[in-house]
């Protein structure tokens, strides 16, 4: 019998195991074809190679992985069309330079310790390079080893290195004249802003390279010095050994030794000299771009002549005269591989653009005739430019809809305000960063943030550290410390008193204040008329009787703008105009009449002000402040002005920013109370260091309204 259990076979338990094993290597294969995975497990591999032994199998490997490498720089370093194309060459020489040293070690290892055995004690590979280029005679190695040596080091490595130094000097000299170019060019209109700023980039890219490039020439010339110091200590202390601990005879240990040590040498020299050339033909290319992965497997595997032209050398390189033939071969299969497939995707890729230019071609013979120029004078009133990790928000996150929020921002806004603000228009910027988004009103920036789509914004209302895991940040609209933490951790952060705010409603808080700040400006002339339109029937009399008559559509926006500019509420629209038309009975100054509108305006005032406690907090002018601001206002009518001392203004201003933070620590949001001729200039002071802080008259005091006096200034 075969069952194992009841309703299970073995074979079924087989099947399950296989199953698992299946998966296992799939997700174990998936993981390797990321390339920073592969990359840092090859790093990893480089210096288990200098700690732990290496069987000679593996040495030779690891060998021709070496010549392989060296070999597909060269080529790159010949194919390339732009010097930016092989950026990550820095990167390249250095991993290069590491597995070669390694290389030597671990052959260092088995030559000493297996050398007295024959000349395979290092693996076929030296040994090939020994017998092949040394001929049976170690002086003849010996002398071709010291040629490659000088040939390295004293000729191309010195030469790059000078090159390095020199050009990066050159370029960092060079740098502030053609960043003058760029500009000069925007300027005059030849190129755009973006072009300009991918200009500024490669600027940067090539002085990043003359940097690297310079410490770079060091790896090479320190690596000749190296292979140089490495074959004089194998050899001696190979004879030693070979003398002394395994009974050779001087001229057995000398041959032996001298054989395995200056084919290692070659093994490690020639590669050197193919980077060395490389580095020399690339030390005025530009600087790395993208991280070090992406770098390096992107640009060392694509072009395919290059690793066409690398496979076809490990192809003759394999029939060699005692080379190992199956890690040539499978190493040429590879890079033939990738060779072919990379041709075949340009060419899929060539054909799709083809395809793509032909069917815009068709598309723009369908378009009807050009746009009028003129609509290119159109501008956004308000317009909420998004980073495209932000796109989600517009459509839906967890049942919140940005667009909702800010038809419900519009519908608040002129309940609150009797302010219609503007359609806001949503687009996408893919010149913002990922999670960034801009406020513009009127094309021009008015406000920006860094959002977490995925992560909640926590603040504490007392100001303290938040204590939960997250990233720091600084909330976009006040500027308060907050920190973004994941959606997980909500109920944690409410339970401990935290404001827990989602990403759209950073935007709709951030757009509200922006909107705020810019009423004034968004109140346009044609708002002006269409709010007046849209009075009752009963209201339209009075209007009648005052536009044109006796103040014109201008003067009246200048009153609702100046109303707005403080944010005081326009939406009873019918008390405003008939305290305008009171107030034209005896002036036609603005500043009077909306000085006048705001007595009439004072019950609203008051209750706009008061606070939680019932009255309204106040912190008043003393005779003395009151008397010098009112000696300081010169001339009359529209040309009425403050003309202050500078010094007496610095003042007033430190005793008001002293007596309103000591009031603010004691959870106080008080009114500035001045008398009726000087409020507006008062508060034109006030506005520039504290612009959110109410200034009232005393006519704007409601009778029925509560006060509490805080303090004076």
């Amino acid at each position: 019998m075969s069952d194992t259990g009841p309703g299970t076979t073995t074979n079924e338990r087989g099947a399950a195991v296989a199953a698992g094993g299946r998966d296992a290597l799939q997700r174990a294969f998936n993981t390797l074809r990321q390339g920073d995975v592969t990359l840092a497990l090859a790093v990893i591999g480089i210096l288990v190679i200098l700690i732990l032994p290496m069987p000679r199998w593996l040495l030779d490997f690891m060998l021709a992985v070496s010549i392989t490498l060296s070999v597909l720089v060269m080529m790159v370093a010949l194919f390339i069309q732009r010097p930016l194309e092989f950026s990550a060459f820095p990167t390249v020489l250095l991993i290069a330079t590491i597995l070669r040293l390694s290389l030597n070690l671990a052959s260092t290892r088995l030559i000493l310790a297996n050398g007295h055995e024959g000349t395979d004690a290092a693996g076929q590979v030296i040994q090939a390079f020994g017998d092949f280029v040394m001929g049976g005679n170690f002086v003849i190695g010996i002398v071709v080893f010291a040629i490659l040596v000088i040939v390295n080091f004293v000729v191309i490595t010195k030469g790059s290195t000078r090159i390095a130094e020199v050009s990066a000097r050159f370029s960092l000299d060079a740098m502030p004249g053609k960043q003058m170019a760029i500009d000069a060019d925007l300027s005059s209109g030849l190129i755009d802003e973006a072009q300009a700023r991918q200009r500024r980039t490669t600027l940067e890219d090539e002085n990043t390279f003359f940097g690297a490039m310079d410490g770079a020439a060091k790896f090479v010339r320190g690596d000749a010095i190296a292979g140089l110091l490495i074959t004089f200590i194998n050899i001696v202390g190979g004879i030693i050994i070979g003398v002394a601990q395994h009974d050779l005879s001087f001229g057995q240990a000398a041959d032996n030794y001298t054989l395995l040590t200056v084919g290692d040498g070659l093994v490690s020299q020639i590669p050197a000299l193919i980077v060395s050339t490389a580095a020399g033909l690339l030390v005025s290319k530009a600087g790395v771009v993208g991280s070090a992965d992406k770098a390096v497997f992107g640009q060392l595997g694509g072009y395919p002549r290059a690793l066409g032209m690398a496979s076809g050398l490990l192809v003759v390189m394999a029939f060699l005269p005692g080379i190992p033939m199956i890690p040539f071969f499978l190493l040429a299969g590879g890079t033939g591989y990738m060779a072919w497939r990379t041709t075949r995707k340009r060419e899929d890729e060539a054909a799709e653009e083809e395809e793509e230019s032909r069917r815009q071609a068709e598309a723009a013979l369908a378009q009807p005739a050009e746009e009028p120029i003129g609509s290119a004078l159109h501008i956004d009133v308000v317009r909420l430019e998004l980073g495209y990790g932000l796109l989600p928000l517009i459509n839906t996150q967890k049942g919140h809809r940005l667009t909702e929020q800010i038809k419900a921002l519009r519908r608040q806004l002129a309940s609150d305000l009797g302010f219609v603000m503007p359609p806001v228009r949503i687009q996408d910027n893919m010149q913002l960063g990922a999670n960034s988004y801009v406020i513009r009103v009127k094309d021009i920036e008015a406000g920006s943030g860094d959002l977490s789509p995925n992560s909640l914004l926590v603040m504490d209302p007392n100001g303290d550290k938040i204590g939960l895991p997250g990233e720091d940040t600084v909330e976009p609209t006040f500027g308060l410390p907050a920190k973004w933490v994941p959606e997980s951790h909500r109920e944690e952060a409410l339970f401990r008193g935290y404001t827990v705010v989602d990403p759209p409603t950073v935007i709709t808080t951030h757009l509200t204040e922006v909107i705020k700040d810019n009423m004034p400006e968004l109140l346009s002339y044609a708002e002006t008329q269409k709010l007046l339109d849209e009075m009752d029937r009963e209201h339209q009399k009075l209007v009648a009787d005052l536009i044109p008559g006796q103040i014109s559509l201008g003067g009246v926006q200048r009153v609702l703008q100046a109303l707005l500019s403080e944010r005081i509420s326009i939406r009873d629209l019918p008390t405003i105009l008939e305290g305008v038309a009171e107030a034209l009975g005896y002036t036609h100054n603005v500043t009077l009449i909306t000085e006048h509108v705001r007595a009439r305006l004072a019950r609203q005032i008051c209750h706009a002000n008061t606070s939680d406690n019932g009255y309204i907090p106040l912190v008043t002018m003393s005779p003395e402040w009151e008397q010098a601001f009112a000696e300081s206002l010169t001339g009359s009518g529209e040309e009425r002005q403050l003309a202050m001392a500078p010094s007496k203004l610095q003042e007033f201003i430190l005793k008001v920013r002293q007596t309103f933070d000591q009031l603010a620590r004691q959870g106080e949001t008080p009114v500035l109370l001045t008398s009726p001729g000087i409020r507006p200039y008062v508060r034109s002071v006030i506005e520039r260091f504290r612009p959110a802080t109410v200034v009232m008259s005393q006519n704007e005091v409601h009778p029925k309204a509560r006060i509490h006096t805080l303090g004076q200034i």
